[in-house]
């Protein structure tokens, strides 16, 4: 079984995308499944000799035949709490018969879950019955099956960790529920990885359910408390209160945090169980040196102020390429595909201009104008949006599926391109594209870059949103463009312009047009 790859489902998530390179430094072949190889060709470790790729998706069961064929061992590191499944519940469920289909036809020998901490509790929120029915679900054939169950992962980029960090950051007094006080056990990311490694070479443990938890049992008042002192800042104020429903608190916290209400009320209805370790038999098998809730905050903080965040939260998931993006006429596919365009020439190379625009977002801001951006991002929370707290995870680069504040990295090439898909509530689907071109004049060094915001409204509201904000595009693009120019350090050569006349581009996301200054001088000329 040694020889056989490891199936890692959820390789693109937070855990996954921790756990694959860790096996592969340890010298296992492994499997991945995920939606999307373009967004995993991003990662380092993408490119490793003893890594293979299958494309498919645990849901709807493509490809899960494929990626068990084989397999020794299969890593089981998958939830659905996220936007795209209007009912969580039944895509975890359909998930997980899929992976116990795979896994008893293909004859694996052992299934890992990392499972929710599920307390004894007749009245458990629907996230924690979820996991544990999953965990059933994967028991129902005769693949042995390893459980470990974990309440908050503390570490960097985790969910649990940014809801803690936004809430005690921002709010200097909180009016919290009940659930203020209810026990929790914490556990650092990095013991959770040691764990899920370490049953690999224990086959005592098929067949068993483990909690896993750090040393230390807190409220989750006191989780508040000791995060305030890792930052320091100032005394926290908190008022529980007994009439603060989930709904109101995961609207709250949607409000504060960059942790949608989708994700957000899930976790919060989670927080009135006590979630605590009920046994702690796994430490004698696979010991190691647990981080107290201190000690896991502290590095994770670090991890935070060097931008050295390996995974967030905010990669789960696959950014899905809107039909009226890929091959065929949008009118056809159902509606017409509006844009706003505008173009500058700018006395700089190229890779001077794409150095400015890969960095947008996140704490660099927008250039031009940010704080009508940050309008927008705070409309978008108040309506559940995801806002511009997302920010980014890395300030320098960006790679595909990647979170940009209320965008999703859709595209990038460097030097050339990146296109963007908005995540942020509308009546329609959007993308806002940015395009470098070199123009050739010579020894000078012209570029062209182009802004363009790309809509595809939803019924008379659509059409309504678009043409009430047009005037209010033009303004933004044109300034953003210059500002763009100018901490590029190139002299602005011409414009901006609008362009008024423009194709998205379809079945080739890859292209990207090259001008030379007389053909864009001759297409994008003023009109």
């Amino acid at each position: 079984m040694q020889d056989k790859p490891i199936l890692v489902t959820g390789a693109t998530g937070y855990i996954g995308g921790r756990l694959v390179p860790l096996l592969l430094s340890q010298g296992k072949k492994v499997r991945v499944l995920v939606r999307s190889r373009r967004k995993l060709d991003s990662r380092p470790w993408a490119t490793h000799e003893n890594l293979e790729v299958i494309e498919g998706d645990m849901v709807s069961g493509k490809g899960t035949m494929d990626a068990a064929r084989g397999c020794g061992v299969a890593y089981y590191l998958i939830h659905s709490m996220n936007p795209s499944h209007k009912d969580f519940r039944d895509a975890d469920r359909k998930a997980a018969y899929n992976m116990v289909q795979a896994c008893r036809i293909n004859r694996v020998k052992r299934i890992i879950y990392l499972s929710g901490l599920v307390p004894d509790d007749p009245n458990l929120s629907k996230h924690l019955a979820s996991r544990a029915e999953v965990a059933k679900i994967l028991s129902l054939s005769d693949v042995p099956v390893t459980v470990l169950r974990a309440a908050q992962i503390i570490g960097a980029g985790s969910a649990s960790f940014e809801l803690l960090r936004y809430l005690v950051d921002r709010l200097p007094m909180m009016v919290t529920p009940r659930w203020v006080n209810s026990k929790c056990q914490p556990i650092a990311v990095s013991n959770v990885l040691t764990y899920l490694t370490g049953v690999l070479d224990h086959p005592e443990t098929a067949n068993k359910t483990y909690d896993i938890g750090g040393p230390d049992i807190v409220s989750y008042k006191e989780l508040f408390e000791i995060y305030r002192k890792e930052a320091r800042l100032r005394k926290r104020i908190i008022f529980p209160v007994p009439v603060l429903t989930p709904r109101l608190s995961s609207l709250w916290i949607n409000l504060v945090t960059p942790v949608p209400t989708s994700l957000a009320r899930p976790l919060v209805e989670g927080l009135r169980n006590n979630v605590v370790c009920s046994e702690n038999s796994i430490q004698e098998i696979i010991p190691q040196e647990l981080l107290t809730v201190r000690e896991s905050v502290h590095l994770a903080l670090e991890r935070v102020r060097q931008h050295t965040v390996d995974t967030s939260w905010t990669d789960a998931g696959e950014p899905e390429v809107p039909e009226w993006v890929t091959c065929g006429d949008s009118t056809f596919a159902g509606g017409t595909t509006l844009y706003s365009a505008h173009a500058v020439h700018i006395r700089d190379s190229v890779e001077q201009v794409w150095g400015v625009v890969k960095r947008v977002g996140g704490d660099n801001g927008w250039d031009k104008d940010d704080y009508l951006w940050r309008i927008r991002g705070f409309i978008d929370k108040i309506v559940g949006g995801p806002g511009l707290r997302r920010g980014r995870r890395d300030p320098q680069e960006l790679f595909i599926g990647d979170a940009l504040d209320f965008w999703r990295v859709l595209d990038i090439q460097e030097n050339r391109r990146l296109l963007l898909l908005a995540e942020m509530k509308l009546p329609g689907e959007a993308l806002l594209e940015f395009t470098v071109l070199p123009v050739t004049t010579g020894a000078e060094h012209v570029s062209e870059l182009r802004m363009i915001a790309y809509f595809h409204p939803k019924g008379l509201w659509g059409m309504a949103y678009w043409y009430s904000l047009y005037p209010v595009h033009m303004f933004i693009f044109s300034g953003m463009l210059k500002a763009i120019a100018r901490a590029a350090k190139g002299k602005v050569v011409k414009g901006p312009w609008r362009i008024r006349h423009i194709a998205l581009q379809r079945c080739s996301l890859d292209t990207v047009q090259k001008l030379t200054m007389e053909e864009a001088m001759k297409r994008n000329g003023n009109r």
